[in-house]
């Protein structure tokens, strides 16, 4: 073929065709399958280079294909992470244990919460709270002056209230005397207005006659005045004072056991007491029965009282077929006609106790002086009971009389014997049944807690002889003399005018800054009747069309408020004319239905935890019209013990014990009066803001409101006054008069040493609980 050079593919070039791939199916496949192809084409490029380094004299055979042959692809496989599957069955138990582990962890982190919140709320109970502003005012020490420092009251340098308060400095009371004391004077004003009064002894042979307390004239210089109350306003007098043995001594203190006394006050500051005994013997009271004194009394005065017999048993002990009326006699006819009417009203004082009551001396020494200075001395006018509480409701007193006699001889001591009436819960239960019972704190309706008054309500229902009947307490004391007191008290409050009168039960009466009583009545008609709720801009309770509409007024009380459901009673009084056209003369000359010695307060919107303690009332509107008198120490008329008698046995009605007597009075319009007797407090409280404090109520008032000063969480501002429920200033007061240490001050040593013995003026103290006194020697046969 001339210069054409034929070149023949050897075996190696044949090799190398063969190796070379398809480029255009490469480049497909590395487009389509990624990077496994790409690293096959970077090997086939490097075959590549190999071969072009052999012979290219290569010749092709015909037989030999022209493309290698294709390489298959294996399929790709996803690699499983797991060599072996768990089988359902465990999965579910191991969610469950999962689960329950998240429960457990989330139920104790709620626990460990609630620890927590325990923990913290447990500190800051443990942490006090800020002190009461009361607690920084300075305590008044001028009460425990002696007998050393007796200046007349009319010059007398108080050391509280005054607005400039001075140190009174006081001479060496080492080189002064103490003055005699003199006999306080109580039989004539009794005899004055009763000149009919037959004289009373103490023994059968009337040989004893009655003790007679002493007094010393003035009070101890630098002596506070009461801040709260008047002597001026109720008739009493506080130009004289009383220690110890001149109020006590005659009633067996300071003389020995051999001689018929207590034993107590024999040792100590005695300078000036023997003069009580200078006339007169001390009494030998280990003989001296009460019951028989009073029952002998009684008969020499028969003539100046109604004839009328106590009812002597319970229909349910003697289940008798028909009750029997007497008839009147022909002389009591004629004594009726002759002019009955000029007869005296008798009163009972029914003193509250407990079967197993622990009578000690001092005690002894308080009941004497209630049953000589009242029953004995007015001639039979009152009566001194004890009404016992038997405690154990499961005990037989009702079996029979001697079981009942047995069990009240052994609640009283000897000489108070015969003059004791027992009662139960279950008794009253079965008086006064069919009471819806709330259960009200976890105590029953009928209980001594939560129904005092019905014992009191049943016993008046035995006993038509008496008129009137004080509901006295164990635990109250007086320094001055007790008819002194309390005949004052029923004066005053007879003379009172029913117009704007509950509005004054409401209110404290305090002399420095309400001014005279004329003055506090005006300015309790005029805070009663402002608006009950002030708008709190000129812009308040517009109306649409601009008007402004009238400020709502307080209604004030007049005649009966009853709640909206009840029917009036027969019994309840009517006002003879409106409130407005009355001239303050209906209710004067009227003997008060009920007398109290605290504010008679609106329970409403108070914090007092006892105010819907009420039961058997129509609550479907609310609570009815209610008023509550703290300390249940008053004077009930027998025409408010058969209301509330009355109430309660057809009605079903009653409420907490000190507010069941106010709030039925003013239910049925019948006449209610707090006296405002003096009341002393412990501290030098600024004038104005005790005040306020006190009468922090509505409108004025001291209830009606949240800042009542009787609810539970403002009633510690009355720790401090003389006169209350729970008070440290009473018991602290009559523990230094005794003579003895209260709370590291007073005792004999000091008694000694500086001023003598306190002498203090009539004032009442409450509670007085558990005093007992140091008792010299022993009697003879002990």
């Amino acid at each position: 073929m001339g210069g054409t050079r034929r070149r023949t593919i050897s075996d190696d070039d044949h090799i190398s065709i063969l190796s070379v791939p398809d480029i255009e199916k490469y480049e497909y496949r590395r487009s389509s399958t990624g990077s496994e192809i790409s690293n096959y084409s970077r090997g086939s490029s490097r075959s590549q280079s190999r071969s072009r380094s052999a012979s290219r004299d290569v010749s092709y055979g015909s037989a030999d294909p022209m493309l290698p042959p294709r390489t298959p692809i294996r399929p790709r496989f996803k690699r499983s992470f797991y060599h072996y599957r768990i089988p359902n069955r465990t999965i579910r138990w191991l969610c469950i244990a999962l689960m329950s582990t998240i429960i457990l962890f989330i139920l104790s982190l709620i626990r460990m919460g609630m620890v927590s919140s325990q923990t913290l709320e447990g500190l800051r109970r443990d942490k006090p709270p800020p002190p009461a502003p009361w607690e920084s005012f300075e305590f008044l020490k001028r009460y425990y002056g002696g007998l050393r420092t007796l200046t007349p009251r009319s010059k007398n340098v108080r050391e509280y209230p005054t607005d400039n308060i001075t140190f009174i400095q006081k001479e060496d009371s080492g080189k002064r005397e103490i003055p005699a004391s003199s006999p306080f004077d109580a039989v004539s004003p009794v005899r004055t207005e009763y000149p009919d009064i037959v004289e009373c002894f103490l023994d059968a042979e009337d040989k004893i006659g009655l003790p007679n307390i002493f007094s010393y004239p003035g009070v101890p210089e630098g002596f506070p005045e009461a801040v709260m109350g008047s002597y001026d306003v109720l008739g009493l007098s506080d130009a004289s004072c009383f220690d110890r043995y001149g109020r006590l001594g005659p009633y067996g203190f300071g003389y020995s056991r051999n001689k018929g006394g207590t034993g107590a006050g024999v040792e100590g500051e005695r300078e000036g007491a023997d003069n009580i005994w200078a006339k007169d013997s001390p009494i030998d009271y280990s003989d001296i029965n009460w019951h028989d004194a009073q029952r002998r009394c009684l008969a020499k005065n028969k003539h100046r009282f109604s004839v009328k017999e106590p009812i002597a048993a319970e229909p349910w002990r003697t289940m008798p077929a028909k009750r029997e009326v007497e008839e009147p006699s022909s002389s009591t006819e004629a004594l009726s006609s002759s002019g009955s009417l000029s007869k005296l009203p008798r009163t009972a004082i029914v003193i509250r106790t407990w079967w197993d009551y622990n009578y000690n001396p001092e005690t002894r020494l308080y009941l004497r002086s209630l049953i000589s200075e009242l029953p004995l001395l007015t001639g039979g006018e009152y009566q001194v009971h004890f009404l016992i509480h038997v405690r154990d409701d499961n005990a037989p007193i009702w079996a029979d009389p001697d079981t009942y006699d047995r069990a009240l001889e052994n609640a009283l001591p000897p000489e108070f014997r015969g003059m004791g009436t027992l009662w139960s819960e279950r008794q009253m239960n079965l008086i006064y049944g069919g009471l819806p019972d709330s259960n009200i704190r976890g105590l029953p309706v009928h209980g001594v807690y939560r129904s005092a008054h019905m014992p009191l309500q049943y016993f008046a229902q035995k006993h038509p002889e008496y008129d009137y009947f004080w509901n006295w307490e164990m635990d109250a004391r007086y320094t001055g003399h007790w008819h002194t007191f309390f005949n004052a008290v029923r004066k005053w409050a007879r003379e009172q005018p029913r117009k704007g009168l509950w509005e004054r039960n409401e209110r404290f009466y305090v002399p420095e800054v309400h001014g005279s009583w004329d003055d506090f009545k005006a300015m309790a008609r005029v805070q009663s009747e402002m608006a009950a709720q002030q708008p709190t801009s000129k812009w308040a309770n517009i109306g649409p069309n601009g008007e402004q509409p009238e400020p709502k007024l307080d209604k004030p009380v007049w005649g009966p408020l009853a709640p909206w459901d009840a029917e009036p009673f027969d019994s309840d009084p009517i006002p003879p004319t409106t409130y407005d056209k009355d001239k303050y003369e209906w209710g004067v000359g009227e003997e008060a239905d009920f007398i109290t010695f605290n504010p008679m307060f609106d329970p409403e919107r108070t914090d007092w935890i006892l105010a819907e303690d009420v039961t058997g009332y129509n609550l479907s509107r609310g609570l009815p019209p209610r008023r509550t008198a703290i300390v249940t120490a008053s004077r009930l008329s027998r025409r408010l013990l058969d209301t509330m008698h009355n109430d309660t046995t057809f009605h079903q009605h009653t409420m907490f014990s000190e507010m069941w007597p106010a709030s039925c009075a003013l239910h049925h319009g019948l006449k209610a009066v707090y006296a405002p007797h003096p009341v002393y407090i412990d501290r030098m409280w600024p004038l104005k803001y005790l005040a306020k404090i006190m009468n922090n109520g509505k409108n004025g008032a001291v209830g009606g409101s949240r800042s009542s000063v009787f609810g539970d969480s403002v009633q510690h501002n009355l720790l401090g006054v003389s006169w209350h429920y729970r008070t440290g200033f009473a018991p602290n007061l009559w523990k230094r008069w005794l003579g003895y240490k209260s709370n590291g001050d007073g005792g004999e040593e000091e008694e000694i040493a500086l001023e003598g013995r306190m002498c203090l003026p009539p004032l009442l103290l409450h509670p007085v609980k558990d005093m007992d006194l140091v008792i010299e020697g022993r009697r003879e046969g002990e």
